[in-house]
């Protein structure tokens, strides 16, 4: 069987940074009066474990209505724009020259496009027009890890020939200005904006992918996802997340662990979806590990937030270029709607 491995990540953010005191005042002088018990609602902004976020726009740009085809625009701009410098820079990294590539797939779900955004990236980038193309919609925050998995098949399918696998998310998008739901603030206090993107393919040296998991958790429909209105995506959050992380995803490891014959004390680096710091040490708990084996995780939270599907990658980006992918079995978990848990195997060299 043909060794698919990493050969290059790159990350791009928006020029637009903005600290979580500013963006408190923007939601509070926003929403006012009209939501009851702000001031309590508005602690969710107070806590250290985001500092700052990137968004596509400053955040006085939001304060307007924005239909959803003017709030989509804004989408495929920047998508578009930030997607094609992740991937030239894993490109660059890789030193993969674009005529061999056999494939791309792209994960999003804050927007939506026709042609789909890998069209445009095939030829923005000079990949074959042959390249088989992947679009990924729905998957939400698993995407980084699932869009993974994908580009890992579809290159062992084609003898290792290159793979580029692209998750970009424009979180601040989907911002609906007159959702007063706590569902709403608590979205508006935690995502951010930013692509990430990966080549995989056969390779001498770099973390080999081996297998992955996934598991559908049956009508949990609410926990997470969209509900479609006339001015764009309304987010839906539902149920405690973190303590349905304790509840079920031991079985999911267990589970998957299993299917690839090695046992949970195999693993030695875990690679996390920063959805929130009280998911995170959820998942610290359920792996019976301490704060800092997460510590990439937090790292990232804190400096970007949660950008859905692109933030594993974000992680992923910096425990390689700092060393903290130790050698043997690493782990790459993420949670999305559906409700949904998606793994991934890597062992590194």
């Amino acid at each position: 069987m043909t060794v698919i491995r990493i050969q290059g990540v790159g990350t791009a953010l928006p020029e637009h940074v903005c600290d979580q005191a500013y963006v408190r005042r923007v939601v509070e002088n926003l929403f006012g009066e009209r939501v009851e018990n702000l001031e309590r609602l508005l602690k969710v902004f107070d806590h250290l474990h985001i500092e700052k976020r990137y968004f596509a726009r400053d955040p006085e740009w939001y304060r307007k209505d924005r239909g959803f085809g003017e709030a989509n625009d804004l989408f495929i701009e920047t998508a578009l724009k930030l997607s094609a410098k992740a991937a030239q820079e894993a490109i660059d990294i890789a030193g993969a020259a674009p005529e061999d590539f056999a494939g791309i797939v792209v994960a999003s779900t804050t927007g939506v496009m026709t042609p789909s955004l890998e069209a445009h990236l095939v030829q923005d980038l000079g990949l074959p027009l042959q390249s088989v193309r992947l679009p990924l919609f729905g998957l939400g925050c698993a995407g980084g890890v699932a869009g993974l998995a994908r580009a890992a098949e579809l290159s062992s399918g084609r003898d290792g020939a290159p793979v580029l696998f692209v998750a970009v998310e424009i979180c601040s998008a989907t911002f609906q200005r007159n959702d007063l739901s706590k569902s709403n603030l608590i979205g508006t206090s935690i995502f951010g904006d930013g692509a990430a993107a990966v080549v995989v393919g056969r390779a001498e040296s770099g973390p080999e992918i081996l297998g992955s998991y996934h598991r559908l958790f049956p009508e949990t429909y609410d926990i997470m996802g969209w509900d479609v209105i006339d001015s764009g995506m309304k987010v839906r959050f539902s149920r405690d997340i973190p303590n349905f992380v304790k509840t079920h995803l031991p079985m999911v490891l267990e589970e998957a662990c299993s299917a690839w014959g090695i046992t949970q004390d195999d693993i030695v680096s875990y690679i996390t979806h920063p959805g929130g710091a009280k998911v995170l040490d959820s998942f610290a708990e359920v792996i019976r590990r301490d704060r800092r084996t997460l510590a990439a995780s937090h790292e990232i939270l804190r400096r970007y937030g949660n950008m859905s599907s692109a933030s594993i990658l974000f992680v992923l980006e910096h425990m390689l270029a700092n060393g903290e992918l130790e050698h043997g079995y690493g782990l790459m978990s993420a949670l999305g709607p559906g409700f949904s848990s998606d793994q991934l195997l890597l062992h590194n060299q």
